[in-house]
């Protein structure tokens, strides 16, 4: 079977083993799959990963598994969780204390011919919903978690810091709640789509950017720019008892002013993965445009340059198909 491998160095590998999916888990044959920030990361140090990259994915079950038919599209939750710690029995199973990882952290991930992943991760794809659109569940619903986590009121103003792959879908979300939102961007495509979307944005190749937001201005802050200076500039913008939200993974440790965020209590809170059902819903009613946001489509088979080409600088969302 083929698959992208990474030990130390990234290789499509025809030798890898067919899955042999445990008890309650499927056997699923990728149709498309996105690569992501966090995928780059994991090629650079971050986690410490060894196995078949990839977790953004729309794939077909290759058998009958409950309420899921075999051939039905289907997505899927990143979460392997273990069903039986104090947050899996509190439903918060993305915080699972025993959880690994798809893709990510020691659970192996999508860009392959065929995966496993468990049946209660599963979502079935509405047929309104092309692959191409359905390959954006996971990052919308890593994106709809900020509203989920932050209460987010429609008189307060938000700044958006990277207008990146998830940075736009983010951008959208928070457009639906009706707060005064300005994005960052620096890219010539990113600000297209902004100017195509009607949302407000501040050029960061302009010198005085900061300025032009406004220091200590914003309600809420949203770091998705993927670099450790980002926080440091959500701290610049954040008005005192205001958020910062962190939506970046970050293969370094960020340097930021913490005594900014004592004196001014300023609340700072991660945010990870989301909601499928809600992200489900809002591509199924085309409220949010992701196809937009690809850039290349690649076959697996080309998968290394398909790395080469998202690692390259300001590129959006490529996928890869079998």
């Amino acid at each position: 079977m083929r698959g992208l491998y990474f030990e130390k160095t990234l290789t499509l590998r025809h030798d890898l083993p067919e899955p042999e999916p445990k008890a309650n888990e499927a056997l699923i044959k990728l149709r498309l799959a996105g690569i992501c920030h966090t995928d780059l990361e994991l090629t650079r140090g971050y986690m410490g990963f060894t196995g078949v990259l990839g977790h953004e994915f729309v794939g077909e079950t290759l058998a009958d598994y409950g309420s899921f038919a075999a051939g039905t599209r289907v997505v899927g939750e990143i979460n392997v969780a273990c069903g039986v710690c104090d947050f899996c029995l509190a439903n918060v199973p993305s915080q699972c204390r025993n959880r690994v990882t798809l893709g990510i952290d020691r659970y192996d991930g999508v860009f392959a011919d065929r995966f496993r992943l468990p049946v209660r991760n599963l979502y079935a794809v509405p047929e309104t919903i092309s692959d191409e659109a359905a390959v954006f569940v996971e990052p919308l619903a890593a994106a709809l978690q900020i509203p989920e986590l932050v209460p987010i009121a429609p008189s307060q103003r938000v700044v958006l810091l990277g207008a990146g792959k998830l940075g736009l879908l983010a951008a959208q979300v928070l457009r639906q709640l009706g707060c005064e939102l300005v994005v960052v961007a620096r890219r010539a495509r990113p600000i297209g789509l902004l100017e195509k979307w009607q949302i407000s944005y501040v050029d960061a190749r302009r010198a005085d950017w900061l300025d032009r937001i406004g220091r200590r201005s914003a309600h809420v802050v949203v770091d998705c720019t993927g670099n450790a200076e980002g926080f440091a500039s959500a701290l610049e913008i954040v008005r005192p008892r205001g958020t910062v939200v962190l939506k970046s993974t970050y293969s370094g440790l960020p340097n930021a002013d913490l005594t900014r965020v004592v004196v001014d209590e300023i609340k700072v809170i991660g945010s990870r993965c989301g909601p499928f059902s809600a992200a489900i819903r809002l591509l199924e009613k085309r409220l949010i445009d992701v196809e937009s946001l690809i850039e290349a489509i690649y076959p697996l088979e080309d998968s290394l340059a398909a790395f080469e080409h998202a690692s390259s600088s300001g590129v959006l969302k490529v996928l890869l198909r079998p």
